[in-house]
């Protein structure tokens, strides 16, 4: 580790007896420290045996050992108990904030840290930063802002300051390192290799601009040309509709003109079959009334009106052959059907070729990259109109 000169927290300067900050502080030969009084009243308890020990490490003493008040203890005790007033007093306490750095000194609530000594490894809010320069004067602490980071400057093998880069292996090592494995590479300082980095840097930050900037203009024509693509596809979307809407309205009509015709020649036809019918059935009751008129006279056994009666009906006229009729038994519709379903095929076939020519056309639109460039090819003909055809009144 790093030279020890870190500051202490306030646990540092508690007693173990009473467990509280230490009170006229003195140090005892092994190094452990307690308050005046309390190691007094706890030796006064081995008065009799004549031995002493240290309540923490129970190192033995033949002789009770000499007190003496630590002065410099009783200084940083003195210190603590007023940093403990100044985070007590909001009105010139700067607490951290998550995200923030915090003080590795401050007991309680954490304040904002501002500097970090990479010698003690440790952070200080402004407070601390004054007592840890008062308790080192004059020797070398390197303080920069505070950072998170301070672990990770420190070389895991020799617990010293990484502050040499090897070129050769491309790592940061300390000065032990340079002695040891890396003896003979190519080395320099850490800041001369860290300044040079910041060049290089520097000239990537610039050719990283240039690309995003040559980037967002690419992005830039590429929506451009996806509006545009929008844009023509709902024209060509639209003047589709109105195209097929209106031929719809004509196949409509068609279908209209050819129901209408078929009624037309229907009720003709139906018109004429019914004055043959209407004609036809006279004449058959004019010859059922004749019929029975004969069969009534053949019953007359007076001869003399037998012959009157039979002179006036024979001289009625008789059905000529001109009032037969001949119903033709193909009498249908057939031709129309035909025709109607060759129509259908037609249209078909029509709207088949029709949307294989447009797919054809559409498969125009494509965007194209080149290397990182993005261009977009959209034919004019993707959104052309398709012509209005003339589906019926062939």
């Amino acid at each position: 580790m790093a030279e020890s000169c870190s500051l202490f927290g306030e646990e540092q300067f508690t007693c173990s007896i009473c467990l509280d900050l230490l009170k006229e502080p003195v140090t005892i030969p092994c190094g452990h420290s307690y308050c005046m009084g309390c190691i007094k009243d706890y030796w006064s308890v081995n008065d009799q045996t004549g031995v002493y020990s240290c309540p923490q490490c129970r190192q033995i003493f033949t002789t009770r050992p000499a007190l003496n008040k630590n002065t410099m203890f009783a200084e940083v005790v003195e210190r603590l108990k007023k940093t403990e007033e100044l985070q007590a007093d909001p009105s010139v306490t700067s607490y951290a904030e998550p995200g923030d750095i915090v003080c590795d000194v401050c007991t309680g609530r954490k304040q904002k840290a501002i500097k970090s000594c990479l010698l003690c490894l440790a952070s200080y809010c402004e407070t601390h930063l004054k007592l840890h320069d008062k308790l080192n004067p004059g020797k070398r602490h390197r303080l920069e802002e505070a950072s998170i980071q301070l672990q990770e400057k420190i070389c895991s093998q020799h617990d010293k300051l990484l502050e040499v880069y090897c070129r050769t292996d491309q790592l940061c090592i300390c000065y032990e390192c340079l002695m040891g494995v890396h003896k003979g590479h190519e080395t320099v300082s850490a800041v001369a290799e860290s300044t040079e980095k910041q060049k290089e840097l520097k000239e990537a930050h610039k050719k990283s601009k240039q690309v995003i900037k040559r980037k967002e203009k690419e992005l830039l024509r590429l929506k451009q040309a996806m509006e545009s693509l929008t844009y023509s596809a709902q024209v060509a979307v639209e003047d589709s509709d109105k195209v097929f809407d209106e031929m719809i309205r004509s196949v409509e009509k068609c279908h209209s003109d050819v129901k209408r015709l078929i009624r037309s020649q229907e009720n003709a036809a139906v018109g004429q079959a019914e004055e043959q019918v209407d004609q036809l059935q006279k004449e058959i009751a004019e010859l059922r009334r004749r019929d029975a008129e004969l069969g009534q006279l053949s019953k007359t056994k007076d001869y003399i009106i037998f012959l009157q009666s039979c002179q006036s009906i024979l001289a009625l006229p008789e059905c000529r052959d001109s009032c037969s009729i001949n119903v033709s038994q193909q009498v249908s519709f057939e031709g129309v059907k035909k025709s109607v379903a060759e129509l259908k095929q037609r249209l078909e076939d029509i709207c088949k070729g029709t949307f294989i020519k447009i797919s054809k056309k559409g498969q125009y639109i494509r965007f194209h990259s080149t290397g990182c460039s993005y261009s977009a090819a959209i034919k004019a003909q993707s959104t052309s109109t398709p012509s209005k055809r003339k589906v019926c009144g062939e």
